[in-house]
């Protein structure tokens, strides 16, 4: 039981450190969110079935028929939190869409204890308070003021995004009898339809243009961002805690702050690297018993 842990979590912190790469694909990306995440679960979705193929996995549809009502869920919030989070790393910086994302932790170990029955403790209460008074310093208010408002919109979208990230958590929670292949690809399928109706409503197709950069860059956040990540994602989360992997999500905006800041030489001021301290570290005392 414990080698079974100990192997779900090293997934769930290496499906973390990839997602905290995404930010930086995304500003090399000039197509619309919605699009970009539409191609996503397709490319991740057609990547996992060619895995499954020549592996000769085969999915097994008595599960997924049982299922379908929490897939379906589950890919449409998963589907629309990509746009909202894509979205956000339009309006602010990498660092602070992917904080205010990661708020989607916190609201999981609020939930803990009504949804899956853990105990909360007053220092999780606290931590997850003293998470939030961070938020406030990183989205820049002190500083900007309510004048820069395309930085408040992208950490509004950021923090929409976290709410149905953590719907995504909650509801794969209830997925646990499922294989991570099976419920990987028909999340990724279904997020992908979803967004294809979406992207059919709000966009015209024939004004995208496509440079080789960003297809390979397209490429790489489907393959290894989406079909890679998810399927150590999901097939981790079932086994955890909820508390366990609201904290090892941390690792996500850990490495997308000092990738940000390595790559895209973006700079924190010292109330954002204040408020960033103060989530992370909360997040961090709170799993110390």
């Amino acid at each position: 039981m414990e080698a079974t842990a100990k192997k779900s979590r090293l997934s769930l912190i290496i499906s973390m450190l990839i997602f905290g790469t995404i930010g930086i694909f995304r500003r090399y990306i000039p197509l619309p969110s919605s699009f970009i995440a539409m191609t996503r679960g397709l490319v991740g979705m057609l990547f996992l079935l060619v895995v499954m193929t020549l592996s000769r996995k085969k999915m097994n549809f008595e599960l997924i028929k049982k299922n379908l009502p929490v897939l379906v869920a589950s890919s449409v919030a998963m589907g629309f939190n990509w746009i909202l989070l894509f979205e956000a790393y339009r309006y602010t910086s990498v660092s602070t869409a992917t904080l205010c994302y990661y708020m989607a932790p916190v609201i999981v170990i609020i939930l803990s204890p009504l949804l899956f029955k853990e105990k909360l403790t007053a220092k999780k209460i606290i931590c997850c308070v003293v998470a939030l008074v961070g938020m406030v310093f990183v989205s820049g208010i002190f500083e900007a003021g309510f004048s820069g408002v395309g930085e408040l919109r992208g950490v509004f979208l950021g923090l929409s995004a976290a709410v149905l990230y953590a719907s995504v958590v909650i509801l794969n929670k209830k997925l646990t009898e499922m294989p991570s292949y099976d419920k990987t690809v028909v999340q990724l399928g279904t997020s992908a339809v979803v967004l294809l109706i979406y992207v059919l409503l709000t966009e015209n197709l024939a004004e995208l243009s496509f440079e080789p950069v960003s297809v390979l860059m397209l490429l790489v956040v489907g393959v290894v961002h989406t079909g890679v990540a998810y399927v150590l994602y999901f097939g981790s989360i079932g086994k955890l805690k909820a508390q366990t992997v609201a904290l090892l999500s941390y690792i996500d905006p850990v490495s997308a702050i000092i990738l940000s800041a390595v790559i895209l030489n973006e700079n924190m001021g010292i109330t954002a690297i204040v408020g960033a301290v103060l989530v992370l570290g909360s997040t961090l005392v709170s799993e110390f018993e």
